[in-house]
């Protein structure tokens, strides 16, 4: 459960972590960087999602079809993601296969030509990837609800930026770009599974000594989340619905009983959420709370999905439910049931090299440390319902909640009035 994390620094500043998983067969590992949408500024928006797409479309070895051809030769998996503020390129393999992946990822990262021929075919795909969350309602919203929390901050910008931005980024941006972000003291490589750390650092260690240390990564600016109804009219049969509230930055000491308190409002089926919405009146059948933190701020969400007729029935009761809980502690059952679901979900997660390979890396940024499996279970198992109880109330008795609706409704001042009575905006 708790295997050993070793670490190296290289010369430049950049972090190497791995953990030895011997009763696996495989490798995962990943380049991470500390850098992501919430970086960029609105005339950038999108770039750094436009430079995951185009890492993997040739270098100057290899082009797209030989980087491919050489992962499916292995019999690998490659791919990446962009968060608000971190990009992560990833793949794992059997571990008889590690040099190869190391390989072939040391050079995409520290190779990538960024060609204008491949940029050229990239564009509409990203711009399609865009028309596909703009029409999907449940997806929709969640961008929605984004932009009115968040305003103008970027934490309020899709992650994968304006079309009309996406259609200007050529080649010499995104090269800019990527230089001047890309810094290593941004940079940590992760690897877990059946491997050794002194092969892995002998392996990377000399070609990623290259990348110079720089400047110009602008000071991310903490929002001031606001309280507003939203009402975007649209012919759907049903009335999508996110609500938010502020919440914890990922490193705040009371994450574990925010954990918790997302799991009894609607975390799983036996939540507060499914089970008075969906089970008890079958008002909806897609109904969750979810928590959305970044290194310093944070929401508290919910989200469902209902008929237009009881969209305000609904919505009242979500927020019934989150009152409730602000003001009438929890059972010492139903914290107890959350504590292990929360550890199962935790140690079933662990026996994936691929989710230790991120949690190793995710510790070392925001805490600068390995955080022990068992130091976290502790902590969870620690939390009182007194400090939930004092926890949601800090956050839900607020004057900046938010509601944004995504369906077939005409008036948003019922909305209103109900959000409004009992969560006045200032």
């Amino acid at each position: 459960m708790d295997a050993q994390i070793d670490k190296t620094v290289l010369k430049n500043g950049i972090r190497i972590l791995t953990r030895k998983m011997p009763h696996t067969r495989s490798v995962s590992m990943g380049v991470w960087v500390n850098v992501g949408a919430r970086d960029e500024n609105p005339a950038e928006s999108g770039l750094s999602h436009f430079i995951e797409h185009m890492i993997f479309k040739g270098t100057r070895q290899r082009s797209a079809y030989q980087i491919a051809k050489e992962f499916d030769a292995i019999g690998g998996h490659t791919n990446a993601f962009t968060s608000m503020e971190n990009t992560c390129y990833h793949a794992k393999v059997m571990d008889t296969h590690t040099d190869t992946m190391i390989e072939i990822l040391s050079d995409i990262f520290l190779n990538s030509v960024f060609d204008p021929g491949e940029i050229e075919k990239e564009r509409p795909v990203i711009l399609q990837e865009i028309r596909m969350v703009d029409e999907s309602p449940d997806e929709y919203v969640h961008l929605l609800s984004g932009k009115n929390f968040w305003g103008d901050n970027p934490l309020g910008r899709s992650i994968l930026g304006a079309p009309e931005n996406i259609i200007r980024f050529d080649a010499d941006l995104i090269k800019t770009y990527f230089h001047r972000l890309y810094q290593p003291d941004r940079i940590i490589i992760s690897a877990a599974g059946n491997v050794e750390h002194a092969d892995i650092i002998e392996r990377v260690g000399p070609a990623f000594e290259s990348i110079k240390p720089g400047n110009g990564i602008a000071e991310r600016i903490t929002p001031r989340s606001r309280s507003l109804v939203d009402l975007n009219h649209k012919d759907l049969e049903q009335v999508h619905i996110c609500l938010g509230a502020p919440g914890l930055s990922i490193t705040d000491p009371r994450r574990y009983a925010y954990s918790l308190l997302n799991t009894i409002l609607g975390g799983n089926m036996s939540s507060r959420l499914f089970q008075e919405i969906r089970e008890k009146r079958g008002l909806a059948y897609s109904v969750y709370s979810f928590i959305t933190s970044h290194v310093d701020t944070g929401m508290f969400g919910v989200y469902l999905a209902v008929d237009p007729a009881r969209a305000l029935e609904a919505a009242n009761l979500v927020l019934n439910e989150i009152d409730k809980l602000s003001t009438q502690p929890v059972t010492a059952a139903e914290l107890q049931g959350a504590v292990e679901y929360t550890k199962g979900s935790l140690l079933l997660a662990s026996e994936s090299n691929d989710n230790q390979m991120v949690r190793s890396a995710q510790n070392e940024i925001h805490f600068n440390r390995s955080i022990r499996l068992s130091e976290v279970i502790k902590k969870i198992e620690s939390v009182t319902t007194a400090e939930i109880l004092a926890l949601a109330e800090s956050l839900f008795k607020t004057d900046r909640m938010s509601l944004t609706l995504l369906g077939p409704v005409k008036d948003k001042k019922p909305f209103e009035d109900m959000l409004y009575s009992t969560h006045p905006p200032s």
